[in-house]
């Protein structure tokens, strides 16, 4: 590197790091650039970031990194062949499907779960949770104990419910999932709104005039926003396990869809001599939740006012 690159590179970082920035886009981008440096000083959460970034890419080039059917198998050749053998790199399946191409399909339907239900359960528990810190009383009271009764049941037998009254299909669990998500997102959003309801800055914008919809809106939510995406990153290991057993106990997404808890619903049956019908998508649905929960961990420390001020 020469050297007008090394004081370019300087300049670059002192302008973001300046204790006086000259505009909000200075201030912006600082911000962001004292988040990553905190981030991607934990080595694990960069491994989690990296297996988010494989899952997308296989996800968005699956038909190109597929190398057979995932719906199409050879009953005659390929059934039940063990990994390794040649041309199906992790074996196939008792129908003789591909295993490796199945999963690779499947990335997208996982990402479908995660992107639908994140989508869905964290407007409504954001909105919820603002709405209520913010106007307290009897709306307060009103809301939190609805959210009270969603977080009474088990979020998995709760789902199982739903999905039994809507009937069995990949888009009906992401709706029960969603719904049975959305009440930790309404607790933290409240308890968030509640420290910031008495504040000054509030108060100040309220003799200007503000309406309480535009202060929930414009200056409370962008406020929760930061412990809330910590949480949703966290809860989406929660999330591929819970579409996972809808999918085992064949309430999810419905054959032949390569989903990943279906394939090993499928693939109990051969659990001892075939282990790797069942295996293989278990070790999908490992390194994905791994790889959320890493994530979601250096997002948390690296969103942390308190680290903030160190």
């Amino acid at each position: 590197m020469s050297q007008t690159d090394i004081q370019t590179k300087q300049s670059l970082r002192d302008w973001l790091l300046s204790d006086r920035p000259q505009s909000r886009r200075q201030a912006r981008l600082g911000r962001l650039y004292i988040i990553w440096r905190r981030f991607s000083e934990n080595r694990l959460a960069v491994l989690g970031l990296l297996i988010l970034i494989g899952l997308l890419f296989v996800a968005a080039f699956a038909d190109v990194l597929a190398p057979h059917s995932p719906v199409q198998g050879d009953l005659r050749n390929a059934r039940l062949l063990p990994p390794g053998t040649v041309g199906y790199l992790l074996g196939t399946d008792d129908q003789g499907r591909d295993i490796l191409s199945r999963l690779i399909y499947g990335s997208r339907l996982t990402l479908f779960v995660i992107f639908l239900v994140a989508i869905i359960a964290a407007p409504i528990g954001l909105i919820v949770g603002t709405v209520s810190g913010y106007a307290g009383g009897w709306v307060d009271a009103v809301l939190m104990r609805i959210t009270d009764i969603f977080l009474a049941f088990p979020k998995l037998v709760l789902a199982l419910a739903l999905v039994a009254a809507l009937g069995p299909g990949i888009e009906n669990a992401v709706l029960a999932i969603a719904i049975t998500s959305w009440p930790p997102y309404a607790r933290i959003a409240r308890a968030e709104t509640l420290t910031f309801r008495n504040s000054d800055f509030i108060a100040a914008v309220k003799l200007m005039g503000a309406s309480p919809l535009r202060i929930v809106i414009s200056h409370i939510m962008p406020l929760c926003m930061s412990s809330l995406i910590v949480r949703v990153t966290l809860d989406m290991a929660g999330i591929i396990l819970t579409a996972a057993g809808l999918g085992f106990l064949g309430l999810g997404a419905q054959p032949p869809l390569p989903e990943w808890g279906a394939m090993i619903a499928s693939g109990r049956r051969f659990i001892l001599d075939q282990w790797w019908v069942a295996a293989m998508p278990g070790f999908a649905i490992l390194i994905v939740s791994l790889g959320f929960n890493l994530l979601g961990d250096g997002l948390r420390d690296a969103l942390d006012p308190k680290e903030a001020g160190q």
